[in-house]
């Protein structure tokens, strides 16, 4: 598996899949989440819907993953993970990590072999960006996938240096993995 991180706008790359860090009702939100439903256009909301009417009508559980259409977007699949609030005072860390491994379970049931991910749980859930970074890196790494091809797409330029940090502390997995700032566009 080659990790890349990418610093720019993850509706924008182009690959097999990209993770959505969606809230529980799959219904669209704010940060992310509301960047993929705007740019992805209404057949994501369409297929999240019939999700949540035949799967998940009470929304989907954090920690767990499920696939749709990915609209308009370059990617062929949106992936949509519901990441957990921060808490400092219950260890959430495995709900987290959950997320990157369900995704890669999803992305595998679909045979995509590219993923994009975002950094689930740092906005609004305030999940402290460098911890995030060490366990999304951590899991992906460890977690069995056909996956060939993992980004990470930053937003800003402190959560790129966060999950870099994190990639070079993780120490040498694969010769590939990389680190590129990048406008968002297609990457390589």
């Amino acid at each position: 598996m080659r990790i890349t991180l990418v610093q720019g706008d993850i509706t924008g790359q182009d690959v097999d899949a990209v993770v959505n860090a969606a809230n529980s009702s799959l219904l669209g939100g704010g940060g992310v989440d509301g960047a993929i439903h705007r740019r992805g256009g209404p057949a994501i909301l369409d297929a999240c819907r019939k999700l949540r009417a035949s799967h998940y009508d009470k929304g989907l559980p954090t920690g767990r993953a499920v696939a749709t259409t990915a609209g308009e977007l370059p990617a062929r699949w949106v992936i949509h993970t519901v990441g957990p609030v921060f808490s400092a005072a219950e260890d959430r860390s495995e709900l987290l990590a959950s997320c990157y491994r369900e995704s890669l379970r999803a992305a595998d049931e679909l045979g995509a072999t590219s993923v994009a991910f975002p950094a689930v749980s740092t906005g609004v859930y305030r999940w402290p960006m460098a911890e995030a970074a060490r366990i999304a890196v951590d899991t992906v790494r460890a977690t069995p996938t056909r996956v060939m091809d993992v980004r990470f797409v930053l937003f800003t330029p402190d959560a790129y240096a966060a999950f870099e940090q994190a990639l070079n502390a993780a120490g040498p997995a694969d010769q590939n993995d990389s680190a590129r700032r990048d406008s968002g566009g297609k990457g390589t």
